[in-house]
C-alpha cells in the first residue's frame, strides 16, 4: 500500500491513447475465461471477427491479433513483401518513422519522405514518387491515417488517387491505429490493401488487440510473399477464423470487451461518434488559439479529430509543464516524442468522451498554464465553451 494520500475524483486520462475504458466494456471484461475451444467461444469469435469488419468498412476479413498495433504492423509487412523489396514510406511524425525502422529490421529497403511533422502525406509528393518509378521496385505504400504525434491526419482517398494517377502497382497499407472508431475511415471504398487498427484507442479497450484488414489483392500477394512468418501468419488465421477460431490461445476477455465495443459504437452511430470526435477536436484547438499557443498541425485540413498537439512557446519544457498540470490536477496530458519531445504537449479527445469531460480537462491546462507561468491568454475554456455550447444537441430520450 502507498504512503502517498489518496485524491478523491477520477484521474482525467487526457492522452491520446489508450483512451479511457467505458464501465461497460469494463464489465464486459469481467467474464469467467471460456474454453476457447468449446461452442460459447465460437459464437464470440464470430460475432466479433463479424462485427470488426463494420468499423474497418470492409467485406473482407480482418485478423485479430494479441498484440499492440505494433504486431499489426509487422503482420502487414511480413505477409506481404519479400527481403530486399522496395517500400515508400512517408515521415508525418514518431509512428511514421517507428514503422519504418521496422520496416529496415525485417530486410525490407524502405524510402521514406521526409516532412517537418506538421502536416498529412502529401499525396502530390507520392505520385511523383511512383511516377519515377519505371521499374516498379515500389512493392508498397506505407502511410499512417492519422499521426498521434502531430495530431496530423493523411487523406487516404487522395493517396489511393495519387498511386492510381501514376498507374502504380503498389500495395497501399495505412495506419488507422489512433483513427479507426474516432474517424471516418473506409477500407474497401478508398481502395487500401492492408489496414492496421488498435483496440486502445477509438475502440475503448485496454491495448492488447491489433487488427489487420486485408484486400483481396493483399491475400493473392500473401501466398507467394517471401518474408518468413508464424505467429502473423494470414493464412492459418483465414483458416480457422471461418469457423470463429484462432490458431492459438486468443485474449478471450478483451474479446468480450470488443464485442460490447462495437455494440456500442453503433448504438451511438458511427457518424455521430465521427461528429462528436470533429466537435470537441473543434473546440480543443479554440481554446488553444485563444490561449495564443500554436498547433503542432499547420495544415487546418489535415487537423486531427482525436488529438490536438500544442506547441509550447520558446523556452518553455513542455515535459515541466505537464508535470504541473498532473500534480496540480491529476490530469494526464501526452508527451512530445523524438523531434518534439519537451517542445509539445497532446491533449487527446478521443474514446468515450463528452463535453463536459472535455472542458474539464481544457480548465485543467489552463490552470496549469498559469501555474506554470507559460506566456499566454486567459479565456480558452470560455471560448471551447462557448463553441460548444451553440452546437450542442439534446441527448434523445
Amino acid at each position: 500500500m502507498s504512503n502517498a494520500p489518496r485524491r478523491s475524483g477520477r484521474h482525467f486520462l487526457q492522452i491520446p491513447g489508450p483512451s479511457p475504458v467505458p464501465d461497460r466494456v469494463l464489465r464486459a471484461m469481467d467474464m469467467p475465461v471460456l474454453d476457447h475451444r468449446g461452442p460459447d467461444f465460437g459464437r464470440l469469435g464470430l460475432k466479433v471477427l463479424a462485427g470488426i469488419k463494420t468499423i474497418f468498412k470492409t467485406s473482407n476479413p480482418v485478423f485479430i491479433y494479441p498484440s499492440s498495433g505494433t504486431g499489426a504492423w509487422e503482420a502487414a509487412l511480413v505477409n506481404t513483401l519479400a527481403e530486399g523489396d522496395a517500400v515508400l514510406m512517408y515521415e508525418t511524425g514518431h509512428f511514421a518513422a517507428l514503422w519504418n525502422t521496422m520496416a529496415k529490421k525485417l530486410g525490407l529497403v524502405p524510402e521514406f519522405i521526409e516532412s517537418d511533422w506538421r502536416s498529412g502525406a502529401d499525396p502530390a509528393r507520392i505520385e511523383a514518387r511512383l511516377r519515377a518509378d519505371k521499374d516498379r521496385k515500389i512493392k508498397a505504400v506505407c502511410v499512417v491515417h492519422n499521426e498521434t504525434a502531430t495530431g496530423s491526419v493523411t487523406h487516404i482517398a487522395d493517396i489511393r488517387k495519387a498511386m492510381d494517377a501514376a498507374g502504380h502497382p503498389a500495395l497501399l497499407m495505412v495506419d488507422t491505429i489512433s483513427s479507426l472508431g474516432s474517424m471516418d475511415y473506409r477500407h474497401d471504398e478508398w481502395g487500401v490493401d492492408v489496414s492496421i487498427g488498435g483496440s486502445q484507442k477509438g475502440l475503448m479497450l485496454p491495448p492488447g488487440l491489433s487488427f489487420t484488414a486485408v484486400s483481396d489483392k493483399a491475400l493473392a500477394v500473401s501466398k507467394s510473399a517471401k518474408l518468413p512468418r508464424s505467429y502473423w501468419s494470414w493464412e492459418d488465421m483465414q483458416a480457422i477464423n471461418k469457423t470463429g477460431y484462432f490458431p492459438y490461445t486468443p485474449a478471450t476477455n478483451l474479446l468480450y470487451a470488443l464485442a460490447a465495443s462495437i455494440d456500442m459504437l453503433h448504438e451511438e452511430g458511427l457518424d455521430n461518434v465521427f461528429a462528436r470526435h470533429k466537435r470537441h477536436g473543434e473546440a480543443t484547438r479554440r481554446a488553444v488559439a485563444t490561449w495564443g499557443l500554436e498547433n503542432q498541425c499547420a495544415v487546418a485540413r489535415d487537423y486531427s479529430h482525436v488529438l490536438t498537439a500544442v506547441r509550447m512557446p520558446d523556452g518553455v519544457n513542455a515535459d515541466t509543464f505537464r508535470k504541473i498540470v498532473l500534480d496540480h490536477f491529476d490530469l494526464s496530458l501526452g508527451t512530445g516524442l523524438s523531434k518534439v519531445a519537451g517542445k509539445v504537449f497532446r491533449i487527446g479527445h478521443l474514446g468515450d468522451t463528452n463535453d463536459l469531460t472535455i472542458l474539464g480537462a481544457l480548465a485543467g491546462v489552463e490552470m496549469g498554464l498559469e501555474i506554470a507561468k507559460v506566456p499566454h491568454t486567459k479565456g480558452g475554456v470560455g471560448s471551447a465553451m462557448q463553441y460548444l455550447a451553440e452546437t450542442a444537441k439534446p441527448f434523445a430520450s
